[in-house]
């Protein structure tokens, strides 16, 4: 490997690449047209093409792809557009079953129709409580009613008239008393007095108490009969009310059964309305009393129109529960709180005289009412954070019908208040998830339902390939967004900045960032900055400043961190040389923003058994990768240094001052640095900083954040006077990736500071020792006083010491 040229400094033009102003091809973004579409995305426009337009069920849209990407605006922009070929959906109501009250009928209606029928409904209703009543005022039902009273009245005096010529014919009266009918012996016309009745012989009193016991039976059977003839004229009575009550009745219900004669199951409703407002004349009857009656002092008074106040009236009411008669298409509905009662709907419930009472009107729709027929965007995270709503929303989609339950149903529970069963509504609806891909893989692998009712997923691309004409699209991009918000306009150089602040987002010299909400934000506190300093355009000077100002108001840890290392508290050396010791690099993530941070770590050596102990991973502190890195390091020792000899090494690696959990591997360069290091015994220049991963064959391997590791390198050696020498060691496949600060690209150009591509161990050993790594010879040694041949050299002695000794491992004493 080291048979490799030595690598030298990078130059400034491979330390950031630079969008040319001139080559957008305008002075200010005024001059451009105004950009309609997606950069980068025709995967994801060709999916949601195909699940918006799929009629079959199942082909639901699942949008994953990171935040900032814009999913929502864009679906929501897409959608659109096939919602304006979608015919309007029906409109739904509720109205009340007077088969079954607590299970309301669900009724389709064309659209728009809704609102009309409750309208009409309402008036009915509140024309009634004028009609019906003025009705049973009207001079003939009163004649008649008169009649039939009369006649009943009639009946039973003549009864008991038969009665009491009975009774005078025996010489008996028949008298009403305070507690019911009697009667009494009669002598010369007039009731015998008690002493006289005793007076008369026994005989004689026998013949009238028989006379009087058959007369009791006959009153019996009067009596009897009495409330056969009540029943007999009320009966009369409500016959001749539903006469009167029906002529009202099918007066005012006429023009709104013509009007809906053409929608059967409507009709039918109409129907059992009419009968039963028939049936229930009185009602009207005692609103138009309760009208007329003087208001109590306090309480409020009785209103004008009913129809929407009186709970005696709700069964004839309509509950139009969508009516899309305002609408121009199909609906879009975005749902930001996907509760199950915002999803399916729900029944509510209202307390009167203390009790809790429901009816079909207190029905409620969800977002799933709201776009049959449409379309239904939900967040997918949203969605699984509310309890049960996934469940449901599964349910009704497999179903294809939505059913509306009580909430102590769905939870399995028993509620104490009577609960309604409305009929279910059939569901035809288009549902678009959005969430993150993490979301999305975790739910195809852990629910069976997922791949089945979420057949079509729209992967939005982070990134698109840096050419000309993306360059040229994001310019479109940025002037449409300026406009849109009435932002000043941009010059080309402003533009050409935050294109270059997309590629530095993503760290990639050949790609740009398709994440618009950052970019929209970084253009909204530019046109600040440029306001401030009264810019007529937004300069690449605002931009710059908006890019600083973002950074100052995030670097309050960062700050604190370089200055425990200024003062000494954490121990980073950035001159001299030690051995077993290096600078390695690591990003740090805080609410989103990301910060290099150097930490030295050192490793000690020993004779032993073979180990190479990782401090952190033996205290739990090392995640799985950064582990990886460990035994990947002991691995490259094992296969390269004598090869005839059992592992005789024990070794330790620590990252000092390290108090939290450390993970990844991009440290494992570093770490196997300062393991050769030790073992050759070379001290390694503390003026550089190290970053990378290693393989097995001891190649240099690509990480992540590079950007932001060299700079807090950077800013570290800045803080104590860059002298020309420091510098990091970066592998050579990040240099594609390089999108460095300016402040960092000057140092670099005035030769103040370093950084050094690496693609092997070899390389980077010998730009930290200044000692030649060395190449295998032919004899099978490497050259003397490389740092290859101390190495083995130095695990040699300790395998042979190993052997001199023999005893177990844990008693060998340091042959160090």
């Amino acid at each position: 490997m080291s048979g490799a040229p030595r690598p030298t400094r990078l130059p400034t033009s491979a330390l950031r690449r630079h969008c040319d102003p001139n080559a957008l091809g305008f002075r200010t973004t005024d001059e451009l047209e105004p950009f309609e579409g997606l950069i980068g995305q025709e995967r994801a426009i060709e999916a949601i093409d195909l699940g918006a337009r799929m009629e079959k069920p199942g082909f639901n849209l699942f949008v994953l792809g990171s935040r900032g990407s814009a999913r929502h605006y864009t679906v929501g922009a897409l959608v659109e557009r096939y919602a304006d070929a979608l015919p309007k959906p029906a409109d739904w109501i509720y109205v009340h079953n007077f088969a079954k009250a607590n299970q309301p009928h669900a009724i389709a209606l064309p659209s728009g129709r809704a609102a009309e029928l409750k309208s009409a409904m309402d008036h009915v209703i509140d024309e009634l409580i004028t009609s019906i009543p003025a009705v049973f005022d009207s001079d003939e039902y009163q004649t008649r009613r008169h009649a039939l009273e009369e006649d009943a009245r009639e009946r039973q005096e003549k009864s008991f008239e038969t009665l009491n010529e009975h009774a005078r014919a025996q010489h008996i009266a028949f008298l009403r008393t305070p507690v019911g009918f009697t009667f009494a012996p009669m002598a010369d016309g007039q009731v015998l007095k008690p002493e006289a009745f005793n007076a008369l012989s026994e005989d004689e009193r026998n013949a009238i108490s028989a006379r009087i016991e058959g007369l009791q039976k006959e009153l019996a059977t009067v009596l009897e009969s009495v409330p056969r003839w009540e029943r007999e004229r009320r009966a009369k009575v409500r016959e001749l009310d539903a006469s009167f009550a029906s002529v009202a009745v099918k007066a005012a219900m006429h023009d709104v059964g013509e009007s809906f004669a053409d929608l059967p199951e409507v009709a039918a409703h109409l129907k059992a309305v009419t009968d039963d407002m028939i049936r229930r004349a009185s009602m009207f009857r005692v609103i138009a009393a309760q009208r007329g009656e003087e208001p109590a002092p306090g309480s409020p008074p009785v209103p004008d129109i009913v129809a929407d106040d009186d709970p005696r009236f709700r069964r004839y009411r309509i509950n139009p529960l969508v009516s899309n008669g305002a609408a121009k298409r199909a609906p879009i509905v975005i749902e930001d709180n996907p509760s199950v009662g915002n999803l399916i709907g729900r029944i509510e419930s209202q307390a009167i005289f203390g009790a809790l009472t429901t009816d079909f009107t207190l029905i409620r729709p969800g977002s799933l009412h709201r776009a049959n027929g449409g379309f239904l965007m939900l967040d997918a995270r949203r969605l699984l954070m509310e309890p049960l709503a996934w469940e449901a929303l599964k349910r009704a989609l497999r179903a294809r019908k939505i059913a509306i339950e009580a909430p102590f149903e769905r939870s399995g529970g028993v509620g104490g208040a009577v609960s309604l069963e409305p009929d279910p509504i059939p569901l035809s609806v288009k549902i678009v998830l959005v969430g993150d891909r993490t979301l999305y893989y975790l739910l195809a692998d852990a629910d069976p339902d997922f791949g089945d009712l979420f057949k079509i997923a729209a992967d939005f691309e982070d990134a698109a390939d840096w050419t000309d004409d993306t360059a040229h699209k994001f310019a479109r991009l940025i002037a449409s967004i300026a406009r849109h918000e009435q932002l000043r306009p941009l010059s080309a150089s402003a533009v050409a900045r935050m294109i270059e602040e997309q590629s530095r987002n993503i760290e990639d010299t050949k790609r740009l960032s398709l994440h618009v909400s950052p970019l929209a934000d970084l253009l909204r506190e530019s046109d600040f900055w440029a306001r401030q300093a009264d810019h007529p355009v937004i300069d690449a000077i605002d931009v710059d400043k908006a890019i600083v100002a973002r950074e100052r108001r995030q670097d309050r840890v960062p700050t604190l961190m370089q200055e425990s290392i200024d003062r000494g508290i954490v121990l980073v050396d950035t001159s001299g040389e030690k051995v077993g010791q290096i600078n390695g690099l690591s990003v740090l993530t805080l609410g989103g923003h990301l910060f290099g941070k150097p930490s030295r770590i050192t490793a000690r050596v020993r004779v032993g058994g073979g180990q190479v102990i990782d401090v952190e991973r033996e205290v739990l502190l090392g995640g799985p990768l950064h582990s990886k890195g460990v035994l990947i390091l002991s691995a490259f020792l094992s296969a390269r240094y004598a090869l005839d000899r059992p592992p005789s090494l024990h070794a330790s690696i620590v990252f000092e001052q390290s108090y939290g959990g450390v993970d990844g591997d991009s440290a494992s360069s570093a770490e196997l640095y300062t393991l050769l290091s030790a073992l050759a015994d070379v001290p390694i220049r503390q003026c550089f900083a190290v970053t990378g991963s290693v393989n097995q064959r001891g190649e240099v391997q690509a990480i992540g954040g590079v950007n932001h590791k060299i700079e807090g390198f950077f800013d570290v050696c800045r803080s104590r006077e860059l002298d020309g020498k420091q510098g990091v060691l970066i592998p050579a496949s990040n240099v594609q990736h390089l999108m460095l600060r300016r402040d960092v690209i000057e140092a670099v150009s005035a030769g103040r500071f370093n950084i050094y591509p690496v693609s092997t161990i070899d390389q980077g050993i010998e730009i930290l020792t200044g000692i030649p790594a060395g190449e295998r010879g032919a004899d099978g040694r490497f050259p003397e006083n490389s740092i290859n041949r101390r190495v083995e050299d130095r695990l040699i002695a300790f395998s042979e010491a190993r052997r001199r000794f023999g005893q177990p491992l844990d008693v060998l004493k340091d042959a160090t």
